[in-house]
């Protein structure tokens, strides 16, 4: 799938609810659903700068597309990262570089977190952004 595809399922999933409660208990299950990150990986080089939670993030390059794997010790932020890397996993550091992000404001994510949070999806998101343009 394509990023635009999967943020267009993203905006469908969280059309189905109504309330942010139920959005926020989405977003958790969604960190509950990330694979798990090898403790050994959980270094300051791979530490998100900008984020009141710890936030891991890895990429590896496969076939010419990068692969996050990522965790936090927040279980929101962790739905968020998890969230994040759903859409741009897999995908080519061109695409990923191309696409502006703009399915957070689409869902009203950045809108309904608190100052804190939304700086760390911000530095969630300029992280990515970074490392695709690494692998350019």
């Amino acid at each position: 799938m394509t990023i635009k595809e999967k943020e267009q399922q993203v905006i469908e999933d969280f059309s189905i609810y109504d309330e942010w409660l139920d959005k926020y208990e989405y977003i958790i299950e969604l960190g509950k659903s990330l694979d798990s990150y090898p403790e050994e990986m959980k270094t300051d080089e791979h530490l998100i700068k900008g984020c009141q939670s710890r936030v891991w993030l890895n990429t590896e390059v496969k076939d010419g597309k990068l692969y996050f794997t990522a965790d936090s010790d927040a279980i929101i932020t962790k739905g968020i990262i998890s969230l994040l890397i759903s859409i741009y996993s897999g995908q080519s550091a061109a695409d990923i570089l191309a696409s502006d992000f703009s399915v957070v404001q689409e869902i009203g994510l950045k809108d309904n977190l608190s100052p804190t949070r939304a700086n760390g999806l911000v530095s969630m998101i300029e992280t990515i952004r970074k490392m695709a343009a690494l692998n350019v």
